[in-house]
């Protein structure tokens, strides 16, 4: 860390809150980089009770630090009334030497730092701030900092806080360049593609950076767990399960992608789909969901048990989302038919129904219906699945109730799995 005044206060983090907070920079979705920067900022700013949190970017054209996003507090608004948001690099200031040196910088008297700028000091009232680099798609682009008026007002843990959040911020930025810039390609290149590569990038990236985090919140859970914290144990939990959401969606985003370009594999093995369906099954198995099998004992699929898997429980979750706390029903049987004999399963929820609105596009991609909150790859990706195995999924129209999917799959010899299968998109 750069020389500075000595002094953080003695406050003391929030673990409940900071760990709130990364969940929360996650769950960010704004497209345009402004709008994204402004919610990290916001969210940052209720997390340390901080008077002012800025993420400033390098702007080549005029070689200064620009303030890209700000906390929607009084003195964020009151740096942009003055022209505190704009900070030549010629000027100097503790914000330029961060950027220019990729240290971290926190005092809690500013108005002892001869080093800060006096626009800083004297036009904003800031006593206490922290200054962190900022990275985006691996290069320093710009710093990350909160300020308040209040002298020693941070504390030392704040300030590792603070540079894992510019971590977060900085994938916000990059994920909002590159929806800006694949948009613009879009026009010109098509937007299908456009968007598959756009799928593919950015749930490759958030793929990789939530593996770290993910591992972080398991100490901090574990760490809970055995100092008996309770409601810190709970709430790592809660983080962990968000994460896992977050980690699921990138999963279908890259298998959207990868069936969409005819790269779409599959590893098929003779394989007890009777048992597959069970264990998949007890892994949903809710205390508000109850979740019955009716299968025989044995019933041998030549398949990609992994991804049979992910179809049933993209059915599954679908049928707990449209009829939560209602049983679901899933059986198992095989029926001869002129190609061949099938294993079918069948999926039954006790939800409102399908509309005939919605059944015309049911499994297209990003089909949604008007009270979904997801993206609409569940059905997609299971009846893609379905067909790169030579079955099909469809919609029992029958059912008076509810809804019934039925996942039919060909049971083959053995010797069909010899190779792997590639599915066309």
């Amino acid at each position: 860390m750069m020389d500075a005044p000595p002094m953080l206060g003695n406050r003391q983090p929030d673990l409940l809150r900071l760990l709130a907070t990364l969940e929360e920079l996650l769950a960010i979705e704004a497209l345009d980089l402004a709008t994204a920067l402004d919610q990290a900022c916001a969210r940052v700013a209720d997390a340390l009770n901080a008077d002012k949190v800025d993420a400033f970017l390098h702007d080549c054209a005029s070689d200064s630090l620009v303030a890209v996003g700000t906390s929607p507090t009084p003195m964020g608004r009151r740096q942009h009334a003055i022209g505190m948001h704009r900070l030549p690099l010629a000027n100097g200031g503790r914000e330029a030497a961060v950027y220019a040196s990729g240290e971290t910088y926190a005092t809690g008297h500013a108005d002892q730092d001869p080093k800060q700028l006096r626009g800083v000091v004297e036009g904003l009232g800031v006593r206490s701030t922290l200054i962190v680099p900022l990275a985006v798609d691996g290069g320093r682009r710009g710093v990350f900092l909160v300020a308040s008026a209040q002298p020693d007002f941070f504390a030392p843990d704040d300030l590792a806080f603070l540079g894992a959040v510019a971590r977060w911020v900085g994938m916000v930025a990059h994920r909002a360049e590159l929806v800006a810039r694949i948009t613009t390609d879009a026009r010109a290149e098509g937007r299908c593609s456009a968007a598959d590569e756009l799928l593919a990038t950015l749930a490759h990236d958030l793929g990789n950076l939530l593996a770290p985090v993910k591992g972080r919140l398991q100490l901090l859970q574990r760490r809970a767990v055995r100092e008996a914290r309770a409601r810190d144990a709970d709430d790592g939990a809660a983080a962990l399960a968000a994460v896992d959401r977050v980690i699921a969606l990138m999963r279908d985003l890259l298998d959207s992608s990868r069936l969409e370009q005819g790269l779409f594999a599959l590893d098929r093995q003779p394989d007890d789909l009777a048992e597959l369906v069970r264990a998949t099954a007890s892994a949903l198995t809710t205390p508000e969901t109850a979740i019955a099998v009716d299968a025989p004992d044995e019933v041998i699929v030549v398949m990609d048990a992994s991804r049979i898997r992910q179809a049933l429980e993209n059915l599954l979750v679908n049928a707990r989302k449209h009829a939560p706390g209602a049983p679901i029903h899933v059986g198992l049987t095989t029926t001869a038919s002129p190609t061949g004999t099938n294993a079918v399963v069948t999926v039954a929820d006790q939800g409102p129904g399908i509309s005939p609105e919605v059944q015309v596009r049911l499994f297209e991609r990003f089909a949604r219906g008007p009270e979904s909150g997801g993206l609409g790859l569940g059905l997609y990706l299971a009846s893609r699945i379905a067909a790169a195995h030579g079955g099909q999924l469809t919609l029992d129209p029958e059912t008076t109730i509810g809804a019934t999917f039925r996942l039919t799959l060909p049971l083959a010899d053995a010797s069909t799995a010899d190779a792997p299968v590639r599915a066309n998109g």
